[in-house]
């Protein structure tokens, strides 16, 4: 008799190699007995040693040695097959059913695991100069998708009516040590007294010789940041200090954090304030280490990394700290005291929202809610942080971020459609958990399909899973076959262009009341500036003195604040995105509809109507 095997494959993202686990066979795999079998009927995918609960295409092949030809010869291992594959014809039916799709069908994952931005080494960034060209006549309505709003309305309503803004519970900070034991170890807990911003010296234990930034991971892996470290090394050794025979070098953090929204004009902020003499950025405009780098997240079709450490990070701010080390070595009274204001700041958009990567590194939490999130780290070295955000209507900001990161068959077809979709997969994840959990279920802004191919033998079948970088492992099913929880409606689309990572339309992103009432529960409310787009655009000179102040800059000549506040507007849509003219209006309004409720939250926080964008 032969018996069925269960198997389980580990495999690493950016290895191929397939490597066998306490199984026998394969793909030719042998007719010999495994002892471990006990008529589970579990499939079980690993990678990295971790279960891989993501989203999954399904795809049926009759592929293998086994023939599955000679209806009318039925031996028992043949009629085990058949209704084996029965069964996985009426999963799959019932899949293509429920999702009325017509192109892939699909089973869905448990909720815990997710994935990441499509693409997260690009810039999130948006300008003034969108917001006018959303003021186009708009179009005549598709009648198909107009006919669809009232059942889109009752999602809606279904998603408005469990929304609850609950607190945070908070970590211990001994917790977050745990997590970041190595950041702990590098950051001090106390900061020079007489530098604005937060900075320390460190010794240095390099001779002259000796590269600083041979193994920062910015330079390895980013050709178009090496000129900028090539530029460093050759300061590094002229802005050391030396006493008693050993070198220190000037270490800092950023004093402020421009910490979101993308697409919501902060390229065009950080372009004007970096032309202030007192304000120095990091080296890279966006760097996205606190919600990315540090995880090793770079591009996700190039799986993980190893993690980005901190010392990387901080040397993005050498430059800055140069300047401030001669402030603070200089002599005179008035130079030290003039140098003493530097501030160094930091402009990765995705701060303020992106926790994607929680579900591969925390354990999980009550409700499927991310233990940790950046702000506690962040204020965990620095509770006096200045943090500015720039926001916009979400309605506009999702449509924009649609156009800017889609990479082809972008209309306003695709969008509505994109979005129902993105409605439906909320209003599910509403269903079963807290709003905190669905906001930050990184499942419901992307997809990671996870091919399964099916080979048949005698008594069950082997599957390929395809994972990251197009890795591949194998696993063992039985009859009769146990299905993963549940069948998702929606379908989830593979873009070869894209490396088989398709993102959806970041829904999540515009729930700014959420990220905002998160980021408080650590800091103090007098410690944010929030901006509206749509008031940058129109005064950006009223816009820039409110930063000046926020952060207690000193006054710009007439000259120099004329060239902030007069030179045109950074990141202006593509050409080809302003052809593809506006939203369908009734996407427009399904979204308002949408983002209605926690528009009205976000201006109750603020004490703020315009907050509402009822009047943009």
């Amino acid at each position: 008799m032969t018996h069925c095997i269960n198997c389980c494959i580990q495999l690493s993202p950016d290895n191929t190699h397939k490597q066998q686990v306490g199984c026998r066979g394969g793909p030719q795999h042998s007719r010999q007995e495994c002892p471990v079998c006990k008529g589970e009927n579990n499939i079980v995918f690993r990678v990295d040693g971790k279960q891989m609960n993501l989203l999954a295409v399904l795809e049926v092949r009759a592929e293998g040695n086994e023939s599955w030809g000679g209806f009318l010869r039925f031996k028992k291992g043949k009629r085990c097959s058949l209704v084996f594959g029965l069964i996985i014809m009426t999963l799959v039916m019932a899949s293509y059913i429920l999702s009325g799709a017509h192109q892939e069908l699909l089973i869905s994952s448990p909720f815990h695991y997710g994935t990441f931005p499509s693409n997260p080494s690009l810039m999130d960034g948006e300008n003034p100069s969108d917001m006018k060209e959303n003021h186009h006549q708009l179009s005549v309505n598709n009648i198909s998708y107009v006919k669809d709003y009232p059942s889109i309305k009752l999602i809606i309503n279904s998603i408005t009516a469990r929304i609850e803004f609950t607190t945070r519970q908070l970590p211990d900070i001994e917790d977050l040590k745990k997590q970041e034991l190595h950041m702990f170890s590098v950051i001090p807990s106390k900061f020079l007294p007489n530098s604005k911003s937060p900075c320390w010296y460190e010794e240095f234990t390099g001779r002259n010789t000796t590269d600083p930034y041979l193994t920062n991971s910015y330079a390895l892996y980013s050709k178009r940041f090496r000129s900028t470290f090539d530029a460093l090394r050759k300061a590094f050794w002229g802005h050391l200090s030396h006493a008693a025979g050993k070198h220190f070098r000037l270490r800092c953090l950023p004093h402020f954090y421009i910490i979101g929204q993308p697409k919501c004009g902060t390229t065009d902020l950080y372009d004007r304030l970096r032309l202030h003499p007192e304000v120095k950025f990091s080296a890279i405009k966006e760097p996205h280490w606190w919600t990315r780098k540090r995880f090793g997240i770079v591009r996700l079709r190039d799986g993980l990394r190893d993690r980005y450490p901190v010392e990387d990070y901080l040397d993005l701010f050498d430059l800055a700290a140069h300047q401030i080390h001669h402030g603070l070595q200089a002599s005179s009274a008035k130079e030290h005291s003039k140098m003493n204001r530097i501030i160094i700041g930091e402009a990765s958009a995705s701060t303020m929202w992106d926790n994607n990567a929680w579900t591969f590194f925390y354990d999980n939490s009550t409700d499927g809610e991310p233990p940790f999130l950046t702000q506690d780290f962040i204020h965990a070295f620095q509770p006096d942080a200045k943090l500015i955000v720039m926001l916009r209507d979400p309605v506009e900001r999702l449509y924009s971020d649609y156009l800017y990161f889609a990479s082809s068959n972008k209309s306003a077809d695709d969008f509505h459609e994109k979005v129902t979709e993105a409605l439906q997969l909320f209003e599910n994840c509403m269903l079963d958990y807290s709003l905190r959990s669905c906001v930050y279920n990184n499942t419901l802004n992307n997809a990671m399909p996870l091919k399964i191919i099916l080979m048949p033998t005698e008594c069950g079948a082997w599957l390929q899973v395809q994972a990251l970088a197009g890795a591949t492992s194998w696993s063992w099913a039985a009859p009769p076959f146990t299905p993963p929880p549940s069948l998702t409606s929606l379908p989830v689309k593979e873009d070869p262009a894209a490396g088989g990572l398709v993102q959806q339309v970041r829904l999540q992103v515009g729930l700014y009341a959420v990220y905002l009432l998160d980021w408080l529960t650590v800091f103090n409310k007098k410690q944010f500036l929030v901006l509206r787009l749509e008031d940058h655009a129109s005064n950006v000179k009223y816009t820039m003195h409110r930063v000046f102040q926020f952060l207690n800059l000193g006054p710009l000549s007439e000259k120099q604040e004329a060239l902030m506040t007069k030179s045109p507007a950074s990141n202006a849509r593509r050409p080809e995105d302003r052809n593809l003219g506006p939203m369908w209006p009734v996407t427009q309004k399904i979204l308002q509809d949408f983002y209605g409720p926690f528009n009205a939250k976000l201006a109750q926080v603020l004490a703020d109507e315009a907050f509402t964008w009822k009047k943009t």
